[in-house]
């Protein structure tokens, strides 16, 4: 059967609780011609009580990523539905910065990428091990348990 024609996994459809958010689901969700746009949005219309939390790192990525490719009003967009309360923006504490230091310097062998690294950080310090990425390389974090993050998004 063709990828694009099978079912999603259990995985990909049923979540309840609180989920970070990477930069590429929030690109994809502010930008029509993405070709994650409508898997995005279809995840969010099918979870839509689920609390989407996400990180200043990730949400600065976004902000630049959209603006240079589509257009600044889009990433103004982005703020204002931030603002509305679409995504929980979490808070860094004082270890924070440390921690994303340990998690990148042990994923070195990956490209480096400040808003991985915050979102694998909140995952452990938040205790949610739940996350929405278009990001294949994902699956090599871990959380303090040494559990695999589970990208609800995976087929």
């Amino acid at each position: 059967m063709p990828a694009a024609a099978r079912e999603p996994s259990a995985r990909y459809m049923a979540h309840a609780g609180p989920v970070l958010v990477d930069s590429g689901p929030l690109i994809a969700l502010f930008n029509g011609a993405d070709r994650w746009h409508v898997p995005v949005l279809d995840w969010l219309k099918t979870h839509a009580s689920v609390t989407l939390i996400s990180t200043w790192c990730v949400t600065t990525e976004v902000c630049a990523l959209l603006a240079r490719r589509i257009h600044n009003d889009c990433a103004l967009d982005f703020l204002r539905w931030v603002q509305r309360g679409g995504l929980t923006l979490d808070h860094a504490d004082e270890g924070s910065l440390v921690d994303m230091l340990r998690i990148s310097e042990r994923f070195a062998s990956l490209p480096f990428d400040l808003a991985d690294a915050s979102i694998a950080e909140a995952a452990a310090r938040l205790k949610i091990r739940h996350l929405l990425s278009i990001d294949a390389d994902f699956e090599v974090y871990r959380d303090r348990a040494g559990r695999p993050l589970v990208n609800l998004l995976s087929r």
